[in-house]
């Protein structure tokens, strides 16, 4: 190729709207060429990778130009034809992303086609992007500009990016369009604004009609509407010119407001409540195309979640209505709240549902565990549970209250309304053994309202206090292990363990009642439960409510309570053997084990077995061994089972009730039975409940607020132990130890 010829690159970064928005920006860049001889340029390899592909094509060119001269006129016709396009139709043509170099008019010079350079390359650059390379008329070279091909692609100015403008019908404004109301006409037009990329400004606003326009200086958009007489409805009345400004150039924007947010996320946050702040502003970003603060998310979402859930206030002005829908819809059950004489604040709420009382009285074993865990609502919170134990082993909620503030009173009233659920719905009240943790509160509670019961220690409870006394987990295991020693040698010799690892261990856990923790002292049945941290078993239910307002936590473990009861009794009636499978595994493990024991009858209920560690005697008739595992797990030890099986005895019969399928069955017959939405609440119900004195109290939120947690502080490392410290030094006086701004030498 000869002659001068230079190549134009032109970026038209443009954009398009609809309707009233049409925004245009454009930016020409020319750079002129130096004169290429014979040069095909291949797109993505190296410019000495290209001179080497030319040779080897110069040849091939020779042959073709003899033949390809008409085909040339021809084309250099098309190009002439081509640059007599006006270039604003050029502009408002879309060229799909695509470059296109081409060779001026005044080609005269009888090239052939492989002598012209036409590169056009496609690139998929970013969704809001749009690039139009055209062909630029009668540009004269630059003077003095001789400097290679690839050094002038360089040269190219950066690709500017900016947000299109693609609405969506919704948000098109057209005079005539009316609203419901003034507050859906702001509405509308602050999502067209942020939708159309501008800001908008309120000129006036009042209850007749609203006047705004853009906030770009020098843009002469402007927009008026008006209430239609006798109506609330608004309408568009004018929109005086189209935008000049070009849009907003930042990604924030003046009407992306928290309620904008709150709107914007609605959907999600009704799907997945537990969306975080973070995850709404990539959304809000990825959708709109607008950079927000972690806060203005933050609020959105709260706001939004008050809408949905109601609020904190609300619920608990409610909380006499809940109750008396639980007494409804759950004959039988208890559901009592009480605030304060003084000023009506909430102080205790305490539920226990018929179908938990009747399955703990009638089938459960009769071990409660007490337990409690601090709430993470707006308001200060404390959970206290009570739970029974299934034939399984697993936890049965018996009942739960709420309190503002956890003290010896507070435990005193939550115990007292638990003896009287269990003495109103018994003739006889059983025989209780009752498990917690050393909390004085507790055990004096304990001892006030259950003086009859046994009460042990919580040995998860124990072993926490060791690990945070001593800070081994040897400790711990040798105390766990010591717990469930059956006979008083087994567990001395683990106290022996325990004092040669600490003596001051082993003292301090001598000072803590045998009686209260160890299995083979204990005096009542505790079926091999070692701990009341009942809390942890329920931990998933909690977590999941305990931010929420407090119908809707009571809602929440409801439903989570209605739930287990129908999953359990479901499971239960696809059992076919006499006992529930955890028991029928015992059984079936001491069966297997006992079948070598020789067995000595000595009457009709006494017997001696003999096992490789020495005698045990057994008697059927009180159901007692030696080895005391029948006595303190109901079930019988492989010991009793080899005498059993001597004496031609069914096994099974002489199992603890509480283990049997039937009476498994019994636990869970009872349901739990869902509870009317708010807005079906009968108005006509008092809002209040009577006080001791007759007078009505209305229940208000407490008066904390939970606290913030404390800030982590910041622990110094291993490693900047021995490291020495920077020395600070005066510019003033040059004296090590202080700054200029605390310097007191005199000048």
């Amino acid at each position: 190729m000869s002659g001068n010829h230079d190549i134009s690159f032109r970026q038209e970064q443009y954009m398009e709207a609809r309707q009233n928005s049409e925004l245009f920006t454009s930016h020409d860049y020319n750079f002129a060429l130096e004169p290429l001889q014979e040069t095909n340029l291949q797109i993505g390899v190296s410019r000495e990778q290209n001179e080497v592909w030319n040779h080897g094509q110069e040849h091939a060119l020779a042959l073709q130009n003899s033949g390809t001269h008409s085909e040339e006129i021809h084309e250099k016709q098309l190009v002439e034809g081509k640059d007599e396009v006006d270039s604003q139709e050029i502009q408002n043509e879309s060229y799909d992303h695509t470059f296109d170099l081409s060779f001026p008019d005044n080609d005269d010079s009888g090239t052939s086609e492989n002598d012209k350079l036409a590169l056009i390359v496609s690139q998929d650059l970013n969704d809001n992007l749009q690039l139009a390379v055209g062909h630029c008329m009668n540009r004269d070279p630059l003077p003095g500009l001789n400097i290679s091909l690839s050094q002038q692609l360089e040269l190219a100015p950066p690709i500017l990016q900016c947000r299109s403008l693609q609405t969506a019908p919704e948000h098109n404004l057209i005079v005539g369009m009316e609203f419901s109301d003034v507050l859906a006409c702001r509405r509308a037009l602050r999502d067209a604004a942020i939708a159309l990329r501008f800001e908008m400004q309120t000129v006036k606003s009042d209850k007749t009609r609203f006047t705004a326009k853009c906030n770009s200086e020098g843009c002469p958009w402007r927009i008026h509407c008006a209430k239609l007489p006798g109506l609330p409805t608004f309408t568009i009345r004018t929109i005086h010119g189209s935008h000049t400004c070009g849009g907003i150039s930042h990604l924030g924007h003046h009407q992306a407001s928290v309620q904008w947010v709150a709107d914007a996320v609605t959907e999600r946050l009704k799907v997945n409540p537990h969306c975080k702040p973070k995850e709404i502003l990539e959304q809000i970003h990825q959708v709109h195309g607008i950079t927000l603060t972690y806060k203005q998310a933050w609020r959105g979402k709260e706001r939004i979640m008050a809408a949905v859930r109601g609020s904190y206030e609300e619920d608990y002005r409610l909380l006499p209505r809940y109750c008396d829908q639980i007494r409804r819809t759950n004959p039988g059950s208890v559901a009592v709240v009480h605030g304060s004489p003084v000023d009506g604040s909430f102080q205790q709420f305490f539920i226990s549902f018929q179908a938990s009382i009747c399955g703990f009285l009638n089938a459960c074993r009769p071990l409660i565990g007490l337990d409690r865990t601090v709430l993470k609502s707006k308001y200060v919170g404390t959970l206290l549970l009570a739970t029974g134990f299934d034939g399984e082993g697993a936890v049965f909620p018996l009942a739960f209250a709420i309190i503002s503030e956890e003290n010896d009173s507070s435990w005193q009233w939550f115990l007292s309304e638990l003896r009287q659920l269990l003495e109103v719905n018994s003739e006889n009240m059983p025989k209780l053994t009752i498990l917690s943790s050393r909390d004085q509160s507790i055990v004096d509670g304990v001892d006030t309202n259950f003086p009859t019961a046994f009460h042990g220690l919580c040995v998860h409870c124990l072993t926490e206090s060791v690990r945070t006394q001593f800070n081994n987990s040897i400790l711990v295991n040798l105390v766990w292990e010591a717990a469930k020693c059956l006979t008083d040698f087994e567990f001395e010799g683990k106290m022996g363990e325990i004092a040669q690892i600490s003596p001051e261990a082993a003292s301090w856990i001598r000072n803590i009642q045998h009686s209260q923790w160890a299995t083979y002292c204990f005096e009542g049945t505790r079926f091999g439960h070692l701990t009341a941290n009942v809390s942890e078993s329920l931990n998933s239910w909690v977590q999941d409510a305990s931010g929420l307002p407090i119908i809707q936590m009571l809602e929440s473990i409801r439903r989570q309570l209605m739930t287990l009861f129908n999953e359990r009794r479901e499971t239960s009636m696809q059992w076919s053997g006499m006992l529930v499978p955890s028991a029928e595994r015992h059984v079936l493990e001491a069966i297997e084990e006992c079948r070598l024991y020789p067995v000595h009858k000595a009457n009709e209920a006494q017997f001696e077995v003999m096992t490789s560690e020495g005698k045990w005697i057994v008697d059927i008739r009180c159901r007692t061994c030696y080895c005391r595992g029948w006595e303190l797990y109901g079930l019988p030890c492989s010991h009793a089972v080899a005498a059993l099986l001597a004496c031609r005895q069914n096994v099974y019969r002489f199992t603890e009730s509480y283990f049997t399928v039937a009476n498994y069955r019994r636990t869970y017959a009872e349901t739990i039975h869902p509870v009317p939405d708010k807005t079906e609440w009968k108005t006509t119900e008092p809002a209040r409940e009577s006080g001791e004195d007759g007078e009505e109290i209305v229940i208000r939120p407490p008066r904390d607020l939970r606290q913030p947690p404390r800030p982590k502080k910041r622990r110094s490392q291993g490693e900047d132990r021995g490291r020495q410290k920077r020395v600070v030094r005066c510019s003033r006086c040059n004296q090590a130890g202080h700054f200029r701004t605390t310097c007191t030498a005199p000048i």
